[in-house]
């Protein structure tokens, strides 16, 4: 396509005719391999001749067809940009840059990005000659600066090896980068195109000092160099011509955002040289020379800047929260909280607090926008920008590192604000203020509640000070109330009624006419339902609580509301049951509005994503919380299907995780799994065998629940064919070098599954499976891997040992397969601890295989063979007698520990007193309960080092007591004995021959089991009229 036919379709493109813009789109896609098509498009983004909608076009598809095709993405993809029209670009974009308008630069440093990440330096050695060049010409500095940002921060990430290209670079152009900087800096009076160019240069800088400082800059003369003119930026004050009166544009203008890339410089050459103990050797000098000429002076910058604040002067959020951070860093550093100290009442009672009050633009957000004032307040994100978090930062690291000389004056200030505030008549009571006050004590709690003599008195000031305020007819005190109540929900309450008022009072919250009041209260209510003793306290009041709260979430999207639902659930279990049908369909309602808010705008931020994973997790605890009433899962089954449907395709990615535990949940406890159930089947093996290989862990649960639970439907059903999709990907899987061993894992587990659960009904598959399975073993790295892959062979002998040991035969493996087995079963570590087949499981596995294999007539099995897996399976039995006997032990002393802890539970609460800082208390009762404490935990490690064995290289060897198993109602050592008498039975002349020839630690270990199997018989029978007498 030429320069003009091109021209015509891109401005077929900007049609207003959905038609035409169709047929422009179909053209481009058509010709867009064409030699010279990219070329031809950058010719129209660069000339100024064409109409500016028709350069826009091309500058978009320009830099979408470059992000997608400059490199193919899968290894032997074809090239779809020629290498000659590859170089034509290189040639000519970099000196349109600054040429083209803003709008269409975007778009082309996009595309220079792409190209620099690809190219340089092996295919585009010559653009840092380029930008060395134009650095020096004064019409091109902003192209050149433009480009090595792009360079620079190519290189911001990566790690030593990786940053190698960097230096050159960094040699390069730094000399002419610094001469650049210092004549900017110099300019007097400079137009806002100077702020633009100076902060490029901090933005390369700080992409080449950010996880490395480059050797150049270790010379104190340069590095010196380049903080003058640093701390010249930072000492010098913000022209106050031209700046925009709009506070959203304020905050980015040009000059502002020059200050605060200065201070993140700054900022983060303290956090790597500001602590000496940090240092490698290479880098102590360095450190020293900046902590000397250089940590204190920045803090003085910075507190001049602060001062603007407290004169009423303006200063970015974002510049005040960088600044507070270096602050709060330097007060670990005696030498630099020595610097502090003569300013640091300025600082904490006339600049930190009143950031810590509510304020007009809070006031302003709460009126116009409540719920952007309420995600605001529960964002991440923003808390990482935001002044208020900042400064409650500051007051927490002073108090913890510095308590003693800081906590006493920062209360009796708190607490003065409280005095002025209660003696204040109502149109002169300081709201905002107390609003600050109520921030600080919870920011404190955690050092309150630890530290005399505050922790004496904190129900007083919760009863004083906190429940007048849920009465306020001020919304904020209101909210404030709500949110401290519940940091202090778990303190000690000497009077029970006080807790009570408390928490009433939060529940009340959830009525109030204020959105963010309603939200923080549900907040709190977490907390209090936490540390309710007495759930008769929330009982009768149960459904109103639900009600409001689903009030709640059709008007916000938080998850935090989610997670106070999933506490209630958790704390209430089964008494959960009469809602659970409405809280699914809540939650699920829930659950799809949120999704709709996201899907319908990309760029809005992450709330509504995180409500959504919010309101799947929930209806699995609610789940949980009433599995033992099977009836509700099929009414609930309805509400969940179409969640579950939708989830579990691409669309579901995200959430993927948390909608497969809800699938285990409804084939699990479900009376029966359902035909709609099953129309999951395809959705989930669809997703194993395109994207999902990473959640196989989570997909091997809902698997084997169909095939366990549902073994009928699994074996009968032709239209899906269950048994061929499960093939398909097991052994597409399997068979694909190209997956680790440690993501294969749950495949092998899943053959366990049909061989255990369909023995006698899938003789067809245990060839195609034993075969996929050898193939992959004799290629298996992973020791847990190779484990799992034996066991598939175990399991197919436990199911037919005759049809399986002619298999081996026929593929030519059955002697290397037996050798391979009894090594690894025979192996074992430098403690003495076996090396494979660790879990209880495994050996249980092991020993129904050789067993089997026993039982085959002597024509299968000759004498030696027999006798050789006679002896390997008594091995094996005593082993597993062995573990589970310790595990149990364990089990027990686990049990003991804790009965003793729960006979005097009355206290538990008052853990805290052990640590009574300020007072030093050393409570006797606090030492033996920390002896008890490490008695339990030393009880449970043994028992997980009896489940897991501690194997050096991996930590996979736990028993999946999740997954039940027909297997499971097999006792071993009775199989063992019943099939050792039917050979007896009918080769008695053989039998007697063995056992004559074992030696006598053979017939020990065999009595031994034989009197095990007998007494296993007594224990079943006794547990099976247990449970007779129980139902």
């Amino acid at each position: 396509m030429d320069l003009a036919s091109l021209t015509v379709v891109l401005r077929a493109a900007l049609s207003p005719i959905p038609e035409e813009r169709k047929a422009a789109e179909e053209s481009l896609n058509q010709f867009q391999y064409t030699p010279k098509h990219l070329v031809r498009l950058l010719q129209i983004i660069v000339d100024g001749t064409y109409d500016m909608g028709v350069r826009q076009v091309a500058s978009i598809h320009f830099k979408n067809f470059v992000a997608k095709h400059w490199s193919p993405h899968d290894p032997g993809e074809p090239q779809k940009v020629s290498e000659i029209d590859k170089s034509m670009v290189r040639e000519n974009i970099l000196g349109f840059i600054v040429q083209v308008p803003p709008l269409l630069r975007a778009q082309l440093g996009e595309c220079i990005k792409t190209i620099v990440h690809v190219d340089y330096p092996e295919k585009w050695p010559s653009l840092l000659h380029w930008i060395k060049r134009n650095l020096l010409m004064q019409d091109q500095v902003l192209g050149a600066l433009f480009v090595l940002r792009v360079l620079a921060r190519k290189y911001e990430f990566k790690s030593d090896e990786e940053r190698t290209p960097l230096y050159p670079i960094v040699e390069e152009t730094f000399p002419l980068l610094l001469d650049v900087f210092n004549k900017l800096v110099h300019i007097v009076n400079p137009p806002i195109e100077v702020a633009d160019l100076i902060k490029l240069i901090c933005k390369i800088f700080w992409s080449s000092i950010y996880l490395d400082i480059p050797r150049q800059l270790f010379d104190p003369n340069v590095f010196g160099s380049w903080m003058v003119l640093f701390l010249n930026i930072l000492e010098r004050p913000v022209p106050l011509e031209g700046q925009p009166s709009d506070p959203e544009a304020r905050k980015s203008w040009g000059w502002w955002k020059v200050k605060k890339w200065t201070i993140h410089i700054l900022n983060r050459l303290y956090t790597r040289f500001g602590d000496l103990k940090h240092q490698k050797p290479e880098s102590k000098a360095f450190a020293q020379m900046f902590q000397k000429n250089y940590a204190g002076r920045i803090l003085g910058c910075y507190l001049q800047l602060l001062n603007e604040i407290r004169i009423g002067g303006y200063l970015p959020d974002r510049v005040t929260n960088l600044i507070l951070q270096y602050l709060g860093n330097s007060i670990s550093k005696n030498s630099m909280y020595q610097l502090l100290q003569p300013q640091l009442d300025i600082i904490l009672f006339e600049i930190v607090f009143p950031l810590m009050c509510f304020n007009d633009n809070d006031q302003n957000l709460w009126s116009e926008d409540p719920h952007e004032y309420v995600r605001k307040g529960y964002d991440i994100i923003e808390d990482l920008y935001s002044p208020r978090t900042a400064a409650m930062d500051f007051v927490s690291e002073l108090v913890r590192k510095h308590g003693k000389a800081n906590l006493q004056k920062f209360i009796h200030f708190i607490v003065d604000i409280f005095t002025r505030y209660d003696g204040a008549s109502v149109e002169f009571k300081p709201y905002r203020q107390k609003d600050g006050a109520l921030l600080a004590i919870g920011a404190l709690c955690d050092k309150l509640k630890q530290t005399e003599p505050y922790k004496s008195e904190l129900e007083h000031m919760l009863v004083q000070h906190v429940l007048p305020e849920f009465t306020s007819p001020i919304g904020h005190l209101r909210a404030k109330a709500a949110w401290v109540a519940g940091q202090y929900a778990h303190i000690n309450f000497s009077d029970q009624n006080n807790f009570r008022r408390v928490f009433h009072y939060v529940v009340s919250g959830l009525q109030d006419p204020e959105l963010p009041v309603r939200v923080d209260s549900v907040f709190a209510l977490r907390s209090f339902v936490e540390a309710c003793k007495d759930l008769n306290e929330i009982r009768p009041i149960l459904p109103q609580l639900l009600d409001e709260f689903f009030k709640l979430m059709n008007e916000v999207e938080n998850e935090d509301l989610v997670f106070t639902l999933e506490t209630i659930v958790d704390k209430f279990g089964e008494e959960m049951a009469p809602y659970a049908i409405g809280l699914c369909q809540n939650l699920a309602a829930a659950f799809w509005r949120c999704l709709g808010a996201s899907e319908s705008d990309d760029e809005a931020d992450d709330s509504g994503a995180l409500a959504a994973v919010g309101c799947l997790r929930a209806i699995s605890t609610i789940l949980e919380s009433v599995n033992r009433l099977p009836h509700l899962f099929v009414q609930i089954e309805p509400t969940l299907l179409p969640i579950m449907r939708k989830m579990l395709s691409t669309d579901g990615q995200d959430v993927f995780e948390e909608v497969l535990e809800i699938v285990s949940y409804m084939t699990f406890y479900s009376p029966t799994i359902s035909l709609e159930m099953w129309t999951l089947w395809p959705l989930i093996m669809d997703a194993l065998g395109d994207w999902a290989i990473d959640f196989f862990d989570n997909i091997l649960g809902p698997l084997d629940n169909y095939i366990s639970r549902s073994t009928s439907h699994f074996l009968t059903c032709k239209d899906p064919d269950y048994q061929q999709s499960l093939w398909n990907a097991l052994s597409s899987m399997l068979s694909d070098k190209n997956i680790d061993d440690a993501d294969i894992e749950p495949a092998p587990k899943l053959i366990e599954v049909v061989f255990q659960n369909c023995k006698g009904q899938v003789d067809r598959w245990v060839e195609p499976y034993l075969r996929i399975t050898i193939e992959r073993l004799q290629r298996a790295e992973r020791p847990y891997l190779k484990c799992l892959l034996m066991l598939v062979i175990a399991d197919a002998l436990y199911y037919n040992p005759s049809l399986t040991l002619n298999i081996l035969h026929k593929l030519g493996v059955a002697a290397h397969f037996f050798n391979l087995w009894f090594q690894m079963l025979q192996e074992v570590k430098k403690s003495g601890t076996r090396a494979n087949f660790k879990r209880e499981h495994d050996k249980k596995v092991c020993c129904l295989g050789l067993t089997s294999l026993l039982g085959l007539p002597a024509d299968q099995l000759p004498g030696e063979a027999f006798e050789r897996v006679f002896k390997a399976t008594l091995e094996l039995l005593v082993s597993y007698k062995d573990q589970v006997a310790e595990t149990k032990k364990q089990a027990d002393t686990v049990d003991d520990i804790d009965g003793f802890e729960d006979d005097d539970d009355d206290d538990d609460e008052d853990e805290e007193d052990e640590s009574d800082k300020e007072m030093g208390d050393d409570s006797v009762d606090g030492d033996e309960a920390d002896s008890l404490n490490l008695q339990k935990l030393a009880a449970e490690a043994r028992v997980f080092q009896s489940k897991y064995e501690d194997d050096d290289s991996d930590d996979d060897y736990s028993d999946d007591e999740v997954l039940q198993s027909p297997i499971d109602e097999v006792d071993p050592f009775i199989f063992f004995i019943d099939t050792v008498q039917a050979v007896q039975a009918s080769n008695p002349i053989g039998f007697q021959n063995l056992t004559q020839t074992l030696d006598f630690r053979y017939q020990a270990m065999a009595s031994g089991i034989a009197q095990h199997a007998e007494q296993r018989r007594v224990e079943i029978e006794k547990e099976k009229l247990e449970q007779t007498v129980t139902k």
